[in-house]
């Protein structure tokens, strides 16, 4: 199992490899990770992580800044069909567009747009920043043996809104999407590489996924 980390100038590659190494190995999954910013690997990849720090815009234009990238990503998980994982901003790109700094097109995935955190408490710091409940409102393969109301690691300050593509929320003065998904496409707000033995599951659960 080939899987690629799309190296766009943005994200924790090295982090996000080596948890993926890790859920593999104890999982029992023969994959080879690779961390690459080349577009045929990408785009014949057996499943795709694109990780993401940093601001939506920027982030964006590093993905569009390497020719043929775009398309094939396009061919991997939406022509092939292929797994796709975004991560925290990864995740995010996959919107229609993003608010963040001034309006900018997405992915255009998935209906709705990224738009900043406004908890209901003015106590609450921004960014989101630490451990906070998963609770899954979506039966989704990922979730195997996650217990509802785990704990994950989050670091954003921008959250996806007006999508009924949710797969688990959590509660920081008021409901944010933490995962979101269709078809062979999902997404994690939080961190898995960052959040202990449940993300190590999920990514597990994400490596042995067959949408």
């Amino acid at each position: 199992m080939q899987v690629s980390v799309v190296d766009y100038g943005s994200g924790n590659l090295q982090s996000v490899k080596q948890a993926l190494i890790s859920a593999s190995s104890a999982a029992g999954i023969n994959a080879d990770i690779n961390v690459t910013d080349q577009p045929d690997a990408v785009a014949g990849a057996d499943a795709v992580v694109l990780p993401g720090v940093g601001a939506f815009g920027d982030c964006m234009a590093g993905l569009e800044g390497i020719d043929g990238m775009r398309p094939a990503l396009e061919e991997a998980t939406t022509t092939r069909g292929r797994p796709f994982l975004g991560i925290c901003v990864g995740m995010q790109l996959m919107a229609a567009h993003g608010n963040e700094g001034g309006y900018c097109a997405g992915l255009d995935w998935i209906d709705g747009g990224v738009d900043a955190l406004t908890p209901d408490d003015p106590g609450l710091k921004i960014p989101h920043m630490g451990w906070n409940s998963l609770e899954m409102v979506e039966n989704h393969p990922l979730w195997a043996g996650v217990e509802h109301g785990s704990a994950v690691y989050f670091l954003h300050s921008y959250a996806f809104t007006g999508s009924e593509k949710r797969l688990a929320c959590t509660d920081y003065g008021g409901p944010v999407v933490a995962a979101i998904g269709y078809d062979n496409k999902v997404g994690l707000q939080f961190h898995p590489e960052k959040s202990q033995a449940v993300g190590q599951r999920i990514l597990a659960n994400w490596l042995n996924w067959k949408p």
